[in-house]
């Protein structure tokens, strides 16, 4: 979890609940092949926020985001905000959704986030949303098994000294809630 360099101070786990009043979020955990012709080599999809002064821009996240009114559910928040962010074709990856992994609370911004689990059964054609994604990273799934290397960070966000764990894959690290999630992926899915 990350430390405060200047007083030491430790921001206690995410847990897994939360005040009722918090926004119930999803994200998209997608699980896809490098290439149609070689679906051994998985990889999850990630994407890296545009740059907007709120809580998490410019970090390296999951598709995903809050509930809409007319979201059914955790998946379909999840696979809506996969639509709208990167342009997923569900239909034309054969994404097929596996479940839920655990839900947790993010006190920073308020939001109880559900990861949903799904798979592709061929490359998805992926685009950036220019108002919310800069970049779409295809990181390799084995960046977050148990075995996968952590980096230690020290540095200055949003003017607080802090020290955490990251997983680096692709030119930048992975942190936070979304290393979270794929440290609880990598220890589901174990050695490969």
């Amino acid at each position: 979890m990350p430390e405060r360099l200047d007083t030491g101070e430790r921001r206690s786990p995410a847990l897994s609940f939360g005040p009722e009043s918090a926004r119930p979020a999803a994200v998209l955990v997608l699980i896809a092949p490098a290439s149609d012709a070689a679906a051994a080599d998985a990889q999850v999809i990630l994407i890296q926020r545009v740059t907007s002064g709120g809580h998490h821009s410019g970090d390296v996240a999951l598709p995903g985001g809050r509930f809409e009114p007319g979201d059914a559910g955790a998946t379909a928040a999840a696979m809506r905000e996969a639509a709208e962010e990167v342009g997923l074709d569900a239909a034309a990856a054969g994404v097929r959704v596996i479940g839920e992994l655990e839900t947790f609370w993010i006190p920073v911004s308020d939001y109880r986030v559900t990861p949903v689990l799904a798979i592709a059964s061929r490359r998805p054609e992926l685009t950036p949303a220019p108002a919310e994604v800069e970049a779409i990273i295809r990181a390799p799934i084995d960046a977050f098994l148990p075995s996968a290397p952590i980096e230690i960070v020290e540095t200055e966000i949003r003017g607080f000294r802090l020290r955490f764990g990251a997983y680096p894959t692709n030119g930048v690290r992975v942190w936070g809630a979304t290393a979270r999630i794929l440290g609880q992926l990598g220890a589901i899915i174990g050695p490969i």
